[in-house]
């Protein structure tokens, strides 16, 4: 079974965290003024948008290159509307333009990428987050 793991840690001199995975990074931070933010980064309803809308890119990808098709543009809007409190993710609303190298048509890369993309699979099954204590030493 495939696993992934990132790590984030404290951004000296600030209250944002810095993530990563193998060479790649990313900051989350609250808007600048809301609880200690300085809106040095993405915040977590952004990022889960974005984990969204790139997973889907990703698997558009994917999808055309093991079809043999190439992807002459592509771009992705995602709207996640939240509320409650805890403020929670309640839906999300993606929109696809495409267009295909050859002009053929790309509704069905979109349809095959919509019932195969992870995180858009993911989400609305619903994963268990376990949060625990690192008890090792630093």
């Amino acid at each position: 079974m495939p696993v992934v793991s990132v790590s984030l840690m404290n951004l000296p001199e600030t209250e944002a965290a810095l993530g990563w995975a193998g060479a790649h990074c990313l900051i989350a931070d609250r808007p600048e003024g809301r609880a200690g933010g300085m809106g040095l980064g993405f915040n977590g309803a952004q990022l889960l948008a974005l984990a969204i809308g790139g997973c889907f890119c990703n698997d558009l990808r994917y999808i055309a290159h093991r079809r043999g098709v190439g992807i002459a543009s592509l771009a992705v809007k995602v709207h996640l509307a939240m509320e409650g409190d805890p403020l929670i993710a309640t839906g999300a609303e993606m929109t696809v333009q495409c267009a295909m190298a050859d002009g053929s048509d790309p509704q069905p890369l979109i349809d095959e990428a919509r019932e195969s993309s992870m995180v858009g699979c993911s989400l609305p099954r619903g994963i268990p987050v376990v949060v625990s204590p690192d008890s090792r030493p630093d």
